[in-house]
């Protein structure tokens, strides 16, 4: 059963505005490129990334794995067979452990993920292998409804907090520092999306 079909999207899309598109090619080393692909089990190519405002601020979080100051809007993957909607709420409640309501359908991305990988041929000689991934991304404005700062997916959230926009600057400044493509790719996003609160 497939993760996200066209139609789940065109009906997100009917109920919260028609998204923005984007695409992206964004280089990763071959060791990122093997964690990546192990995160796609089942052949998931997808997440689901929430902007979450509380009053003037939005809901943040940082993985156990990033440095010191890298916070980024939550996101998560649905299961097979579940709703959109009640795919997304349940993810912002495991890594954020708010209620929230969907507003706008802000954006969908396509991501080609590219890495070289050595080759050694039978004669000696080296080969550059070109490989991709494919994944996705619907990005969606949220409303918080409820419920206090206390994330339950202690194993792959080590915090969250609330956040100004303009702090996601900052942010971006420490993805793009670091040599982990998916950082870069949440970056990239970013600036996409921003374009949407700043007029």
């Amino acid at each position: 059963m497939a993760f996200v079909t066209d139609e789940a999207i065109d009906l997100m899309a009917i109920k919260y505005d028609e998204p923005e598109e984007a695409h992206f090619h964004i280089p990763v080393s071959p060791e990122e490129h093997d964690r990546i692909h192990a995160s796609q089990k089942m052949e998931r190519n997808h997440d689901v990334t929430l902007y979450i405002q509380k009053e003037d601020k939005f809901i943040v979080i940082a993985k156990h794995m990033y440095p010191p100051g890298l916070f980024r809007a939550p996101s998560g993957g649905l299961i097979p067979g579940e709703q959109f909607e009640v795919g997304a709420k349940r993810e912002a409640y495991e890594e954020t452990g708010c209620r929230i309501e969907l507003v706008k359908f802000l954006l969908r991305t396509e991501v080609q993920f590219e890495t070289i990988v050595p080759r050694r041929g039978g004669n000696g000689d080296n080969n550059q292998t070109p490989m991709s991934l494919y994944w996705r991304s619907f990005v969606f404005l949220a409303r918080w409804t409820g419920g206090d700062l206390k994330f339950i997916d202690i194993n792959e959230i080590r915090e969250c907090k609330l956040a100004s926009l303009s702090e996601f600057d900052r942010y971006s400044e420490i993805m793009r520092s670091t040599t982990i493509g998916g950082l870069h790719y949440r970056a990239a996003l970013h600036d996409v999306v921003k374009g949407h609160f700043v007029s």
